[in-house]
């Protein structure tokens, strides 16, 4: 009886290994599934699990490929990817490596520009709070875009048109490619720190999604946003909408457009000032005539042509108010002199010498002191006694009081 040949767990996970990396279908497949349990690792490798209805298989993307997604995978995501199956030998578990990832019926570029847009919209870049007025009659606009392309062209053209006295700085950056996003970014830096444009505008001509997307990429974005000049946007055609037009202070719909938001059109504005010193000479001349008017009207009166005649009237007005205050000073002296010896009368009714008149008496104590009744007086005392004509000194011999 032959012997059986055993192997090692380690023999057997490395066979397995050998013939599922050796295997033509599974060296380089595609594979489409939900992403669940997604985790982005601090050193750039994406670990995730790709499901169906079924069945589950564990997924690694390393650094060099996750670098290049334009998107942020997340659990709960419908994608397809591409790459091949490699197994662990340690633990016997084999997952799909994969190198390249797409969004399952939506374009990559799409999905990214979506979260893009949400992330910079929960910080608050988008907020017209922060949004600027544009100076409409500036002395220089700086211009961000490709030196040899139609758009810097288009913005010189028409800003001199509306304004010979503005000039234009251009600032060269690539627009497009790989390097796109971090030129702009730096253009729009460095014209905040050469510091003399009072505008900049940042854009470029038309073009396809993946040709204008240097304008939604975050670092644009966030240049933008940091720059103390007021932006004018100027992406691509009317229809075309990048996340650099959500951050904008301004977006213009071309960059022609950008030209006449950025540069006041001089000859506009001439004919608005005439326009307006026109109705200002109307408005005082309008003033003048309506004066002037009512000039003629007062020269025109009975009174003003007959001088004597308005000096008569004037006397004999004045004559009738001096008889009338006159009548008035007259009839408030005798009610006066009525209510005077109304009170007279009465205070003489009242007076004490009325009172002694009619056989009264006043008696004091000789000290000035009166004397009101007998129990205020000893017998043997001196008492004076004021009659009407005269004054009487005496001494109490007696005292009777009534009723005692």
């Amino acid at each position: 009886m032959l012997e059986p040949k055993i192997y090692s767990v380690s023999k057997i996970n490395g066979y397995i290994s050998t013939l599922l990396e050796n295997d033509f279908v599974l060296r380089s497949i595609w594979v489409a599934g939900e992403i669940s349990n997604f985790k982005y690792h601090s050193s750039g490798h994406m670990y995730f699990s790709l499901k169906d209805s079924e069945s589950v298989i564990n997924c690694i993307m390393f650094r060099a490929d996750a670098d290049m997604l334009p998107f942020m995978p997340e659990s709960g995501m419908s994608v397809i990817v591409y790459g091949n199956i490699s197994v662990y030998e340690k633990s016997g578990q084999y997952s799909i490596v994969c190198e390249l990832m797409e969004p399952d019926g939506v374009g990559a570029l799409t999905v990214a520009f979506e979260q893009l847009k949400a992330k910079l919209g929960e910080e608050g870049l988008f907020d017209t709070d922060y949004k600027r007025e544009i100076n409409t009659h500036p002395k220089n606009i700086a211009v961000v875009t490709s030196p040899t392309g139609a758009a810097v062209r288009d913005i010189i053209k028409i800003a001199g048109v509306r304004n010979k006295n503005v000039s234009v700085t251009v600032i060269p950056v690539f627009v497009q490619g790989d390097n796109a996003a971090g030129s702009i970014a730096e253009g729009i830096r460095i014209a905040n720190r050469l510091g003399k444009a009072d505008t900049i505008i940042v854009g470029r001509g038309g073009g396809s999604i993946e040709d204008l997307w240097a304008f939604n990429e975050e670092k644009v974005a966030r240049a933008i946003f940091a720059s103390e000049i007021p932006v004018i946007s100027a992406v691509g055609h009317e229809t075309d909408f990048t996340i650099a037009d959500f951050v904008a202070d301004v977006r213009a719909s071309t960059p022609s457009n950008a030209a006449e938001i950025a540069v006041n059109d001089e000859y506009a504005d001439r004919k608005k000032a005439e326009y307006l010193i026109g109705r200002l000479g109307s408005a005082v001349s309008y003033r003048i005539d309506n004066k002037y008017g009512r000039f003629e009207r007062a020269v025109n009166n009975v009174s003003f042509k007959t001088p004597q005649r308005a000096m008569l009237k004037k006397g004999d007005e004045l004559q009738y108010m001096t008889e009338k205050m006159r009548n008035l000073a007259h009839s408030r002296l005798n009610n006066d002199e009525l209510v005077l010896a109304s009170l007279a009368s009465t205070l003489d009714a009242l007076s004490p010498l009325k009172v002694l008149k009619r056989g009264y008496s006043f008696t004091d104590d000789g000290k000035g002191n009166a004397i009101s009744s007998v129990n205020e007086i000893e017998v043997g005392s001196e008492i004076d006694v004021t009659l009407t004509d005269g004054r009487l000194s005496a001494v109490v011999k007696d005292k009777v009081v009534f009723g005692g």
